[in-house]
């Protein structure tokens, strides 16, 4: 015999989930890679090496234009220093707000690309800056440093996708196609977007001056990374898509 529940008994709850508190700082594993590497190269060189060191490693490891000119002949650090100069940064301010920008917009494109297209991708647009700021400055001898070309490359996929987020696999990664070009520079927020960046770029470059940033802003570099990641970007991204001429051109 089945026997009968009383109505007044209450029915047992159905077991719930626990609920998954995310990290505070939930960022990739390649993200925290880079961010790694960039603070040894700067605690080395504010702490562990003497001025003759320091010296060594920024004509080995920066960007330093004339060097490709051929007036200086050959060293094998020639293919090394357009990669190297990405980790290394002029001061606190500088790595600090470099690596604050990385964070926002390079944890939700390692989360789209996956470690190894992320990393290329980072070299790509970190070569990318460096070679149209030789094309500006084919003679110059001040040294490039810095990740803030690369980062402006992850800026411009950023663009690509209308900075639209999702968390379909249970991180915030970047969602959705790569907009066709003629769709994002309709939508007002990225213009708007990319009018202030350019704006900002322009005037701390041109005018010299940072805010807690010594030397000059190296906006040449800034802007080729971002052409390279804005343009490029569907050569990293692993989910295949129609060729943009294919793709319905509808918001």
């Amino acid at each position: 015999m089945s026997e009968q529940q009383n109505p007044s008994e209450p029915e047992p709850a159905e077991t719930m989930p626990p609920t998954v508190r995310e990290p505070v700082f939930n960022l990739p594993p390649i993200v925290l890679a880079v961010i790694g590497i960039c603070a040894v190269v700067y605690l080395l060189q504010q702490y562990a090496l003497n001025d003759a060191q320091q010296m060594t490693l920024l004509y080995d490891g920066a960007f330093i234009p004339v060097l490709y000119t051929g007036r200086y002949g050959f060293d094998w650090f020639l293919f090394t220093r357009p990669f190297t100069y990405a980790f290394m940064h002029g001061g606190f301010a500088h790595i600090a707000i470099n690596m604050v920008w990385l964070a926002a917009f390079g944890s939700p494109l390692a989360n789209r690309l996956g470690a190894l297209r992320f990393a290329l991708f980072f070299a790509a647009t970190g070569l990318a800056s460096v070679a149209l700021f030789w094309a500006m400055h084919p003679y110059g001898e001040a040294p490039l440093v810095g990740a803030s070309g690369a980062i402006s490359g992850m800026m411009g996929a950023a663009a690509r996708f209308g900075f639209r987020t999702g968390r379909s696999a249970g991180k915030a990664a970047f969602a959705g196609p790569v907009l066709p070009v003629g769709v994002v520079l309709r939508s007002r927020g990225v213009v708007i977007f990319l009018a202030m960046w350019m704006i900002i770029n322009l005037a701390t470059g041109l005018l010299g001056f940072a805010p807690g940033v010594d030397g000059q802003v190296a906006w040449e570099a800034h802007i080729g990374g971002f052409v390279a990641g804005f343009f490029g970007l569907r050569w990293f991204d692993g989910i295949w898509q129609a060729p943009e001429w294919e793709t319905s051109d509808r918001a």
